[in-house]
């Protein structure tokens, strides 16, 4: 059975529990977008939570690509005009 926490990132290294890509993978992230849907600033929080978490796991990996990994995915807010 397929349940929400298939796809758990398994720590020290930050891989999914499930697929074993990096974690946030591909399917966490729609997860992620559906179960936040519009309080995109509680997603932020959350993923910058586990962005600090992995970055004290993974000292060896620059601070740019983890940052790129856990938020630079997120969609950017339209602009008004």
């Amino acid at each position: 059975m397929s349940g929400a926490d298939d796809h758990i990132p398994l720590t020290p290294d930050w891989t999914c529990g499930r697929c074993g890509e990096d974690w946030p993978c591909p399917p966490k992230r729609s997860q992620l977008l559906h179960e936040y849907g519009v309080d995109r600033a509680m997603l932020t929080v959350y993923l910058g939570s586990c962005l600090a978490a992995a970055t004290e796991d993974l000292k060896g990996l620059p601070g740019t690509n983890l940052q790129d990994r856990f938020i630079g995915w997120l969609p950017r807010p339209r602009r008004m005009h």
